[in-house]
């Protein structure tokens, strides 16, 4: 007698059932187009390959995004691209963490933040610098705030704006009327040497010492003293210079050549034609170091000729008359005449 019994899957390995007394593959027509199958236990389970979506019982379709989906593999907050197809996360701009489990805001207040930047509206560690100083404003950080000040020298409010004392000369005052470095300063200020004059030419200081003072303008100018009068030697070529005083009282340098020397001195001094009589000829004498006639008209007395000799003036009475030849000579037929020859002398 013929006996039918119900299928047993048990009769079959893992991924096979019992049909028809036959152990086969369940997955035979159990999945839709494009779908993975595989037997757990006798009974067939369909699956969407990577890279497809869909109803694996239907048909599964290739979409490049789909490792980020059916569910998304990142945490809250993040970003995830398939590279290489396979999903990567990051967490969005902005947040920080970990985006496998999520991220949260870089920041949520300035004590998430280094002590050089803050907590923006954008819950982001930022400058403080970029949005609390004006423009042209220096900026420091401390303890999460800005400290705005305008650069030294310039002027204005570091929350507002910034401008230089000057660009320039022109912008300045006349107490201060050059533009250094954006700032007006008086060009004299520690320029000169101690007890110096300081003029601007413009505003170029020129250093001098004052008229009753000599020395480097641009270290120290001393009182004169008398040996300053003749340095450096204001005489001619060759002068001599001693100090002296004028006509009033008043100290001033005084020219003279040297012992010698003939000329202005005030211009040059020359060496004289002689030093001493020898130097000249017999009839000829060294008058003021020049070679001169001893007779110049004033030597003899009345009536009386002069001619040098041996370098001096030699008076002698004219013929007819007779007399001191120095004073007078006088008619020999004169009752005044008191000497029977002339004589001479030396001048």
């Amino acid at each position: 007698m013929l006996s039918l019994l119900p299928p047993v899957n048990e009769d079959c390995i893992g991924n096979r059932i019992c049909s028809s007394n036959r152990c086969v593959d369940p997955c035979a027509d159990a999945c839709g187009a494009n779908a993975l199958c595989q037997t757990r236990n006798h009974v067939p389970v369909c699956s969407c390959p990577p890279g497809y979506t869909g109803d694996p019982f239907k048909n599964c379709i290739y979409d490049p995004q789909a490792p980020c989906k059916n569910p998304n593999p990142c945490g809250s907050n993040t970003k995830c691209e398939v590279i290489n197809g396979v999903a990567t996360c990051t967490c969005l701009p902005g947040y920080r963490g970990r985006p496998l489990e999520g991220c949260r805001h870089e920041c949520e207040s300035d004590f998430d933040c280094p002590s050089h930047l803050s907590c923006s509206s954008k819950f982001r560690c930022e400058s403080p610098c970029a949005t609390q100083c004006a423009e042209n404003a220096e900026c420091d950080v401390a303890n999460h705030r800005a400290v705005c000040n305008c650069p030294k020298n310039w002027l204005g409010n570091p929350l507002i704006s910034c401008r230089p004392e000057c660009t320039h000369h022109s912008d300045c005052p006349a107490g201060k009327p050059a533009c250094h470095y954006q700032k007006c300063v008086d060009p004299c200020d520690g320029v000169c040497g101690t007890h110096a004059n300081c003029e601007l030419r413009d505003v170029t200081p020129v250093c001098s010492c004052p008229k009753d003072r000599t020395g480097d303008p641009f270290t120290f100018c001393r009182p004169f003293t008398d040996e300053d009068l003749c340095t450096p030697n204001p005489c001619g070529l060759g002068a001599e210079c001693r100090p002296g005083h004028d006509n009033t009282g008043k100290k001033r340098p005084v020219c003279t050549c040297p012992t010698g020397y003939i000329g202005n001195a005030l211009v040059s001094c020359q060496r004289g034609e002689c030093l001493s009589d020898a130097e000249c000829p017999d009839n000829r004498a060294c008058i003021n170091y020049s070679c001169q006639n001893p007779c110049t008209g004033r030597e003899c007395g009345v009536n009386a000729s002069c001619s040098p000799r041996r370098h001096i003036a030699v008076c002698t009475c004219n013929d007819g008359f007779r007399g001191d030849a120095l004073f007078a000579c006088n008619p020999i037929d004169s009752r005044s005449a008191r000497y029977n020859a002339g004589r001479y002398t030396r001048y």
